[in-house]
């Protein structure tokens, strides 16, 4: 087995089981490689295999995004806006997704080229689990589902828009942002999953599409192997973290992001990355 194949193995593992946790899996996509010394698989390798993620996610919740399609779909070719629960999540999905899209596009450069500094990884993975903690603390964590409203939706929305800094996590900070406006922890990770479908999925296949003509033999197959292995390394993750946080709190990965921001820093003193 060739290097490239088991840094795509690797890689594809640390994507599928990052993606969902609150621990960030763009920055565990640069921090491994560097440790191992190892080339920076860059922002365009990162953003597409999380297709594979993303198609974890359609397959663990096939029902729910399927009934809140058809409804969606049905209501339009009637003329309707919102009819019941299912219409109503879809709407907040794609009014959740515009913020995300727009900084997005807005920033692309910097998201491929600046963003991923170390020093900047190291201070967003502590900044934003401090945010957790204070979502943690201060938060009733009462609603459902249920209980979301548009400017709910928003809130979560315009949180998923900072996921674009590497360190911050996608899932973090829309579980984040659902803590403020009351949500449960379950609930929030639930939303925060299906939240997550339009904006990767998106993503994804832009950057795939824009990296086809440097696509060789070699690389095509690792990038394969990544995506195809971080949708079963994915699928186990979601199904892990709702059942944890139906009894657990998030300092557990709190904590982990912090001590994982001040290492990174001490291995950057030390010149060891």
């Amino acid at each position: 087995m060739n290097d490239s194949l088991i840094q795509a193995i690797v890689l594809g593992i640390i994507q599928g089981l990052t993606e969902f946790l609150p621990i960030s899996s763009t920055a565990h996509l640069r921090i491994v490689p560097a440790f191992f010394g190892w080339t920076d698989p860059g922002a365009a390798f990162s953003a597409v295999i999380q297709i594979g993620t993303m198609l974890s996610v359609i397959i663990y919740f096939f029902n729910d995004l399927l009934k809140i399609f058809k409804q969606v779909f049905i209501n339009l070719t009637k003329g309707q806006f919102i009819t019941n629960q299912e219409s109503k999540l879809g709407w907040y999905i794609i009014a959740g997704t515009i913020p995300i899209s727009i900084a997005g596009l807005l920033m692309e450069d910097w998201i491929e080229n600046e963003f991923r500094s170390l020093y900047l990884i190291a201070g967003t993975l502590i900044f934003f689990a401090l945010l957790l903690a204070l979502a943690e603390k201060v938060t009733k964590k009462e609603k459902t589902i249920n209980d979301l409203s548009f400017f709910k939706a928003m809130i979560i929305g315009v949180a998923q828009a900072f996921a674009l800094i590497p360190g911050a996590s996608r899932s973090g900070v829309t579980i984040t942002g659902g803590l403020f406006v009351g949500l449960n922890r379950e609930t929030a990770a639930r939303f925060s999953f299906l939240l997550s479908v339009p904006a990767v999925l998106l993503s994804g296949l832009y950057e795939f599409f824009k990296i086809i003509p440097v696509l060789t033999h070699d690389n095509s197959i690792s990038l394969i192997v990544a995506t195809v292995i971080s949708f079963y390394s994915g699928y186990l993750s979601i199904e892990f973290l709702l059942k944890f946080l139906r009894t657990h709190t998030t300092y557990l990965f709190i904590i982990y992001r912090i001590i994982l921001g001040f290492l990174i820093y001490i291995l950057i003193y030390l010149n060891l990355i």
